[in-house]
């Protein structure tokens, strides 16, 4: 499905397909690294798909359809990850982490039903991370510290790219400035959700909206958030004004872990306590896994950003509505 799909006026892409090549495995290699030692993590491998039925997959929204296939027998059936949110939190209790350790990993999804657009694919490929905290660290404070590394992170990551590549020299704001939902909502009153977002970035350049998922004083939350994973106070986005595109750009989405409080109130709230029956919920509600904080940060769109593209095809290899193909083919636009 497409959904505003555009071309902006008078756009050229400034690097060509080689460069644009060398450009993305320089900001890559240079990321993680940067990322990596801003907030502590290491590298490890994670899978692309789990279990059918173990509680381990995202399940977004809620009404995702997951990418499912059958195995052998023995094996049963399995589905490819849409993130691995849950996944992090049990490998850094398997994997013995103590406070203050974290994890990152190269995530590689298909999300079968999201729109296509200049923004959106059904391939997803983000660096997942997770961190071990303490009970005391779950706060609002911690919360902030963390997005302010992972934004200076963004922002170095950009000068270097930008003295390899002058004509890209379009600004990153390394200083986030932090609202919640309802804030903005009464900031505001009379547009739409996505609209809002796109006026606070606008004005502010680099924006960490906080409280998704949480419902706002219309009954209804600004944007859905699985009930089992992020802590509705204590989460957030990171959006980025896009130059080129004109409209704010999400490149992470991240928070403060549920505990055995919060899930309960949450899964009731989503109506979905049936989930409990899975070993992973289970284990947070008897406080088997560490408290932690985590996320994930679009490769793809991080690369869009600092590359100054217009089509997140020209930074990754996806699957496209025709129309879509001839348009970008007419207009200069190059897909992988």
């Amino acid at each position: 499905m497409a959904d505003k799909f555009f071309i902006p006026a008078g756009y050229s892409p400034a690097l060509s397909l080689r460069e644009t090549q060398h450009a993305i495995k320089f900001i890559k290699d240079t990321f993680q690294q940067t990322l990596s030692f801003a907030v502590t993590l290491d590298r490890v491998t994670a899978p692309l798909i789990v279990k059918s039925g173990s509680g381990i997959n995202d399940d977004l929204n809620g009404v995702e359809r997951k990418v499912g296939f059958d195995m052998s027998v023995e094996m049963g059936e399995a589905e490819v990850v849409q993130s691995l949110a849950k996944w992090k939190r049990l490998a850094l209790y398997r994997y013995g982490y103590r406070v203050g350790e974290g994890i990152y990993t190269d995530m590689n999804a298909i999300r079968r039903d999201d729109k296509v657009d200049n923004v959106h694919s059904i391939f997803v490929d983000q660096w997942d991370w997770e961190k071990v905290i303490t009970r005391e660290q779950r706060n609002i404070d911690f919360l902030k510290d963390t997005v302010r590394s992972i934004v200076k992170a963004i922002a170095y990551v950009k000068r270097q790219v930008t003295l390899r590549y002058p004509m890209l020299d379009a600004p990153i704001c390394d200083e986030p400035f932090f609202i919640t939902t309802q804030e903005l909502k009464d900031l505001y009153p009379d547009v739409d959700a996505r609209e809002r977002e796109r006026l606070i970035t606008k004005a502010k350049k680099t924006v960490f909206l906080m409280q998704i998922g949480k419902k706002l004083d219309n009954g209804e939350p600004h944007d859905g958030r699985a009930p089992d994973y992020d802590d509705w106070e204590l989460n957030g986005d990171i959006l980025f004004w896009d130059e080129v595109l004109d409209d704010s750009l999400e490149i992470s989405s991240m928070g403060i872990r549920v505990d055995e409080k919060s899930l309960a109130s949450q899964l009731k709230e989503a109506g979905a306590e049936e989930r409990m029956q899975h070993d992973y919920h289970k284990m947070i509600a008897n406080g088997t896994l560490p408290l932690t904080i985590g996320g994930g940060i679009g490769q793809s769109r991080l690369c869009m950003l600092m590359l100054e593209k217009a089509h997140i095809g020209e930074v990754q290899s996806s699957v496209w509505p025709k129309s879509m193909v001839e348009t970008c083919e007419k207009n200069g636009i190059n897909l992988l």
